[in-house]
């Protein structure tokens, strides 16, 4: 399946029904009266996050999404149903833009959170809704209200515990595929990832969410390179790996090259948790990679970690750093539980 992150659609609500302009005409009844039924209204336009997808490929083929009109009022007081509504079925953590795609109708990053996007019309008034004392044969009856359209934008930011980050062939692939089931396509030449891949890890019986974005390069956020486009997808993240391959000749430029280009997107990423590990160390010499280990450790104002995901040396390691990061934050986002009838309370 292809993955596409952003797409431009065109919706419209239905129109509503009109309502019936009818007098009863029965043997018997010398003066039947208005007998005109009300129009159903127009269908509504919704959006839903759901479970199952991730990828918005889907509304490449569909572009145009238009809901029905109402059915049309009948005589003998009979009202016309309302048409159906559509509902645009989207991945966990899409986002909805309006045309100029900067201003943020809602954030749909919930499964089974909806959004009513295009309200269908009101149908028509019939004429037996005009009966009055006064007014005991109206001769008039509404049409349908019009429902209405617009385009939009639906982009899509993946819902992910972690992120790695790094130079092009810094080994974010390969450690993705070695602590997932995630198939990504691992190749010796830069930019090999050309969209986002997820896969859930587990250590220790624990389980989280990881997103490997294509790799950054100086000027990614004026667009050199891929660019920062796909930098949305780590947005939501708790914790980032910060790989830095050992074979870089300055791996302090490297880690500084990266952090300047989280910097110049913003949007919260320079200031996530990271944890920092220096990646390929088994394609080095030992001595090298010490030295290595040294300069990035500080520069980073931490302890680089030692990963090689060929071997799998560190890998358990990186992987206990991070999930310590994800469940620490997991529960500073968790609601405080209320206390129950009954509960024991420290005074």
């Amino acid at each position: 399946m292809k993955f596409l992150d952003q797409v431009k659609v065109y919706i419209r609500s239905g129109d509503g029904g009109a309502g019936s302009l009818s007098f009863r005409r029965e043997k018997y009844i010398a003066m039947g009266g208005p007998d005109g039924g009300d129009g159903g209204k127009g269908g509504d336009v919704w959006v839903e996050a759901v479970e199952g997808l991730n990828t918005l490929i889907d509304y490449r083929y569909q572009q145009h999404f238009k809901a029905k009109t109402g059915h049309h009022g009948q005589g003998r007081n009979m009202h016309g149903a309302n048409a159906e509504p559509i509902t645009l079925k989207v991945p966990v953590g899409t986002q909805v833009f309006e045309e100029d795609n900067e201003t943020l109708i809602t954030d749909l990053d919930e499964v089974g959170e909806r959004y009513l996007l295009a309200k269908g019309g009101n149908g028509g008034f019939g004429n037996a809704h005009f009966k009055s004392s006064t007014n005991q044969a109206p001769r008039r009856a509404n049409p349908g209200l019009e429902g209405s359209e617009r385009w939009i934008w639906l982009r899509l930011k993946l819902i992910a515990d972690a992120g790695l980050v790094g130079l092009p062939n810094a080994g974010k692939s390969t450690f993705l595929a070695s602590v997932t089931a995630a198939k990504p396509k691992i190749a010796d030449y830069p930019f090999t990832t050309i969209h986002p891949n997820l896969g859930v890890a587990k250590i220790d019986s624990r389980e989280f969410v990881i997103a490997d974005i294509p790799g950054l390069i100086e000027g990614a956020h004026e667009g050199v390179g891929i660019g920062d486009r796909f930098l949305g997808h780590i947005e939501r993240t708790r914790v980032l790996l910060h790989l830095v391959s050992a074979q870089e000749a300055d791996v302090v430029e490297a880690y500084n090259t990266v952090r300047a280009e989280l910097e110049a997107y913003g949007k919260g990423l320079e200031d996530k948790l990271e944890v920092l590990a220096l990646s390929q160390c088994d394609t080095v010499p030992e001595e090298e990679r010490n030295e290595k280990l040294k300069l990035l450790s500080k520069v980073g104002n931490q302890t680089a970690l030692a990963l090689s995901s060929a071997t799998r040396e560190g890998v358990e390691e990186t992987l206990r750093a991070m999930i310590s990061h994800v469940e620490t934050a997991r529960e500073a986002d968790a609601p405080e539980k209320e206390a129950e009838p009954g509960d024991w309370l420290d005074l």
